[in-house]
């Protein structure tokens, strides 16, 4: 279905190739998953199946790429739209009506279904993600999750033979996001649909892929079945990071065949003290207090009087399903977002009541959509002006992007990087300003677990300054490595509120791959690892 034969790409004015001789052929009723630190080429590779690479991406494509037996290079990708369906990793650019129910239809009226055939293909497709009540929102008023199932299913209504996915899963929670890749492990399956997936987080697809391929970042590609390919990848998923510890091969996959494997380790643990955790905040006056947020679009009422209060020295999770009011709380709480009722209280003053410079100093903010806070003309230029702004040293921005995606060409235009890339610039820029609050809304997006590690490292010594840290993120292996405490939103309400260990491990919706196999008390591999090395001793 998909052939690579010796394919090699170069950016214009790029010192080296981002694919090199690459060969690959991928057969019907395959899915294929592709991993690689942020910025290898991952995107660069799915452009090539439908023909943006070179034909919209520019640069220069040697080689051949072929679908079902048709060149990419002799035809352009408008071509390939009734062949080979595409999901980028920012939804809303690839929006082109105003409503959910207009979008679904959108490809299939280019393409001519019969009016009849699109209707019912909308109906399945609304009911098979689950956003049926969503037809008729304007689609700028949904959240990132939102966005993202209706940008997988306007693909889906066109019926293509291939499906490439550039984090199909980033922005969704976690039942959504099984609820997808269930999906499209059925269209596998049923209908004989290749799937190529580019993912980081792969403790949710690993254990559909049939293939895995991996990009090292020197341009070439490491092939194999996924456990092979896993047993010698230096990014790996918490399950499989948990079998390297405990000597299992082969390498599961499945938190089923680790549990399989896991009763010796869960027997010896239960025997030996729980892990050891820090003591939970004291009573030290807040350094954020937020009383009674209202947050409403029209009818819709996003945030219902909701209170919140962040002490110096923590980390707050703040987790829910797509939709429950995780963003519109983040930005009434940072003073720029809609706000139609309640109080903020940052030093005794309200960040709403403030311009907006001053008001960034007390409460930064890490959008979803990061690059929209990008505006100069190079990496060098931003990480400058982020050092002078904030009186930081010289040289202080560009070591915490290079702390979170090395190597960036700081002559780059920011508009030119990849998802990742531009999400650790910004977190570099917000990092450098080091505010009294720092609120960060999606902030994994797009990054590895090398760059997801060096944000947690950043995010400790933040805290260990003093600064009070947010996080809204569905990625709940991220929040058990970082936070102290967990808030779980449902329907703009707080529904939990308690210790990170207490909300992730007693919710099967939540819970790490580590507390499925091992136990709701264990969360993170190293506590296990710790424990066994005790053990060991």
């Amino acid at each position: 279905m998909i052939t690579l034969d010796h394919v090699s790409f170069w950016y214009r004015g790029a010192p080296r190739p981002v694919l090199s001789d690459v060969t690959l052929t991928i057969r019907e009723g395959e899915l294929v998953l592709l991993a690689g630190r942020t910025g290898s080429g991952k995107s660069t590779l799915l452009g090539t199946v439908n023909g943006l690479v070179p034909h919209f991406a520019g640069g220069h494509l040697a080689g051949t790429a072929t679908v079902d037996g048709v060149s990419t290079r002799s035809r352009p990708p408008r071509e390939f739209a009734h062949l080979v369906g595409m999901v980028g990793q920012d939804p809303l650019a690839g929006f082109v009506t105003d409503t959910v129910e207009d979008e679904l239809a959108y490809g299939m009226e280019q393409l001519g279904v019969a009016p009849q055939v699109m209707r019912r293909r909308v109906e399945e497709t609304l009911d098979l993600l689950g956003i049926a009540e969503l037809r008729r929102r304007p689609l700028r008023t949904l959240s990132g999750g939102q966005q993202q199932r209706v940008a997988i299913g306007a693909v889906l209504t066109m019926h293509p033979k291939v499906l490439v996915l550039d984090e199909p899963t980033s922005a969704l929670d976690p039942i959504a996001a099984e609820d997808v890749l269930a999906t499209l492990a059925r269209l596998v399956q049923d209908l004989g649909t290749t799937v190529l997936m580019a993912e980081h987080r792969l403790e949710r697809v690993v254990p559909f892929a049939d293939r895995f391929l991996y990009l090292p970042g020197d341009g070439s590609i490491v092939d194999g079945e996924p456990a092979g390919v896993l047993a010698g990848m230096p990014i790996a998923p918490p399950i499989v990071e948990l079998g390297r510890v405990a000597g299992w091969s082969p390498l599961p996959l499945s938190v089923r065949d680790a549990r399989r494997l896991a009763e010796p380790i869960r027997r010896d643990l239960a025997a030996g003290p729980a892990p050891r955790r820090p003591a939970p905040a004291g009573t030290e006056p807040a350094t954020l207090t937020a009383t009674g947020i209202v947050v409403r679009y029209g009818a819709t009422v996003a945030v219902r009087g909701v209170d919140l209060d962040l002490r110096s020295g923590t980390v707050l999770a703040m987790m829910g399903r797509n939709g429950s009011g995780k963003s519109s709380l983040l930005w009434a709480v940072q003073g720029s977002g809609p706000r139609q009722g309640g109080t903020v209280r940052v030093d005794g003053v309200d960040p709403v009541d403030l311009p907006s410079a001053r008001a960034r100093r007390l409460v930064g903010m890490v959008p979803q959509s990061a690059g929209d806070l990008l505006y100069l003309e190079s990496v060098a230029q931003e990480c400058a002006a982020a050092d002078r702004e904030s009186d930081a040293t010289p040289g202080t921005c560009r070591f915490l992007l290079d702390e979170l995606a090395p190597g960036i060409d700081p002559d780059q235009h920011p508009r030119d990087l990849s998802e990742g890339q531009r999400l650790a610039l910004v977190l570099a820029i917000q990092l450098t300003a080091a505010p009294p609050v720092l609120l960060l809304d999606e902030p994994t997006r797009g990054l590895d677990y090398n760059a997801k590690a060096a944000l947690g490292r950043q995010i400790a010594y933040l805290t260990d300054q003093g600064r009070a840290v947010v996080v809204a993120t569905h990625d709940v292996e991220f929040v058990a490595t970082v936070a102290d405490r967990v808030v779980v939103l449902a329907e703009g309400e707080v529904v939990s509120d308690g210790p990170t260990v207490d909300v992730l491990g007693g919710s099967p919706a939540f819970a790490t791959q580590v507390a499925k196999i091992i136990g709701p008390d264990w969360l993170t591999v190293s506590e296990v690892a710790a424990a066994l090395h005790q053990e060991v001793r």
